[in-house]
């Protein structure tokens, strides 16, 4: 094989590290399943689409989100505010109790799906499963946009990801 092939094999920390000076936005993820909400934090998040409005996100097949998202086939993001960074961190933390993992944060049910909206977020989306697709240890989930809105943030810089810590990007 010559230099310039791909080996196919990257070390994972090596991937992880690259990646990491990709800056990017958090959202929280939440969806229904049997009347119980599950959430997560998500930075594998994006737009695909103008027409139709199309979103995705990359749910981790190992978490108890990605069953319940695949089973309800509704689910939200909220962009998150520079302010809400405990938010983040919070449904980042594996082994969170389910039923109390919502307690003392102001959430909203999403007009069209009832899907929690975590309040005070720049912004939020509603989304309706239009496709998924198999991405390793992932799956990539693709929202058609159903309802969406912008807040009234306390603090309009968004929270973003870069190299392993959670930062504010100033807002207007």
């Amino acid at each position: 094989m010559s230099s310039t092939e791909p080996s196919g094999s990257v070390p994972p920390a090596e991937f992880r590290t690259a990646l990491g000076q990709f800056a990017s936005g958090i959202t929280i993820m939440s969806t229904l399943q049997d009347g119980v909400a599950h959430a997560m934090t998500a930075n594998a998040f994006t737009s695909v689409s103008l027409d139709p409005p199309l979103v995705l996100v990359c749910v981790d097949k190992g978490v108890r989100m990605h069953a319940a998202v695949l089973d309800c086939g509704y689910w939200a993001a909220s962009v998150l505010s520079g302010a809400q960074r405990e938010i983040a961190e919070r449904f980042a933390r594996s082994g969170r109790d389910l039923y109390s993992q919502f307690d003392g944060i102001a959430t909203s049910a999403g007009p069209k799906t009832g899907c929690p909206v975590v309040d005070g977020s720049l912004s939020w989306l509603e989304c309706r499963t239009w496709a998924t697709y198999d991405g390793g240890d992932h799956t990539i989930v693709v929202g058609e946009v159903l309802s969406l809105g912008t807040g009234e943030p306390a603090d309009p810089s968004a929270l973003i990801y870069h190299s392993s810590h959670y930062r504010n990007l100033p807002g207007n």
